[in-house]
């Protein structure tokens, strides 16, 4: 729920990483992530990683979304049903970093929808007034498929398990379309009597399962954090994310598994008062530190969400656990600092920074 975010407690364990990084950081002096000493300004970088695609990128990004809405209006069999087109993910919210310039589109089909009771104590499909469909998930799916190959040609996508992927050229970018229905979670029954809904969307992958979604409230709970963090939210989840990937590219294992949205995530766990900082050289740290500490124990975590604050973070089937969010920046020199600062993971756990 937005505005529920527990307040941070001050926290030895995250006194003891700003210290001792400040100490390093504001003389730009910095270890590489594999412990080669380099001479880096950890401000500048960071300010640096926090900046949206290029303009270029962004319009490649526009012209595909473009393109995929003119491809689902152009469908026959597509224009007896209500369908929605639009963006999705990191394009959408805009916490995509230059260089990662693949793009989600969701088509929705709104005339048939998957339905949710189990938060809707005494609800029915009855009460609801919902009665079966004849138009299938797989049925519509092929109808997207078909429309995409007829806009970009057999040669231009390739059907996924979940997704399908409209390839890249010199005017737009790789695009993943899903299909979708609408997702209907019910919830109550308003003054009048009448069935209360969220909406979200559901597919069918097609081996088999299904996935749930939020993007709407996901793209507006990050416009509410970003408010309240003075712009710093999608900041501090762009500048992770090169993180992320430069240590993918140094070779630490760690951050191979760990998905864009995964941070997103939880930089949206971090409480809004770790963004005050007037360097983002501390901002950062106090990111990685409260994730770091609080995933110690699945306990610490269990209440955590995802952005949509619809979804349990670490709970259910999900892709990710605690144990990756604790260990993917857990090597890396920013949070543990570095030699210079002489802290290990036996004393960033105990030690406060009047011992410091």
């Amino acid at each position: 729920m937005v505005g529920s975010q527990r307040r941070y407690r001050r926290n030895p364990r995250w006194l003891a990483a700003k210290v001792a990084l400040g100490r390093v950081a504001r003389d730009g002096r910095r270890d590489g992530i594999g412990g080669v000493g380099v001479s880096r300004d950890w401000e500048q970088r960071f300010r640096a990683w926090s900046k949206p695609s290029s303009p270029t990128e962004q319009e490649q990004a526009n012209n595909a979304e473009r393109m995929i809405r003119d491809a689902i209006i152009a469908s026959k069999a597509l224009a007896e049903h209500t369908i929605e087109v639009f963006a999705q993910g990191s394009y959408k919210n805009n916490t995509n970093v230059r260089e990662e310039s693949d793009v989600d589109i969701c088509v929705r089909c709104m005339d048939v929808f998957f339905s949710d009771f189990s938060m809707a104590e005494g609800i029915t499909k009855g009460d609801a007034d919902i009665s079966d469909a004849s138009y299938t998930y797989a049925q519509f799916k092929n109808d997207v498929g078909h429309a995409l190959v007829a806009k970009f040609g057999q040669r231009g996508v390739t059907r996924g398990n979940k997704a399908f992927d409209v390839h890249e050229n010199s005017y737009r970018v790789d695009t993943d379309v899903v299909a979708c229905f609408e997702h209907s979670r019910y919830t109550h029954k308003d003054a009048n009597g009448k069935c209360v809904h969220i909406s979200g969307t559901e597919f069918r992958p097609d081996d088999g399962g299904r996935v749930i979604n939020w993007p709407e409230q996901q793209y507006e709970n990050g416009v509410w954090k970003n408010g309240k963090t003075g712009n710093r939210f999608k900041f501090i989840t762009r500048a992770l994310k090169r993180l992320r990937n430069e240590m993918a590219d140094e070779g630490v294992s760690q951050a191979d598994p760990i998905a864009s949205f995964l941070i997103e995530s939880l930089v949206w766990n971090v409480p809004n008062e770790g963004f005050g900082h007037e360097a983002y050289a501390d901002d950062v740290p106090f990111a990685l530190a409260h994730t770091f500490n609080n995933t110690m124990k699945d306990d610490d975590c269990k209440e955590w969400g995802e952005v949509s604050d619809l979804k349990y973070h670490f709970r259910g089937v999900q892709p990710w656990t605690p144990e990756q969010a604790h260990t993917v920046f857990g090597p890396h020199p920013v949070l543990l600092v570095s030699a210079q600062a002489r802290i290990d993971r036996k004393r960033f756990r105990v030690q406060s920074a009047r011992d410091l």
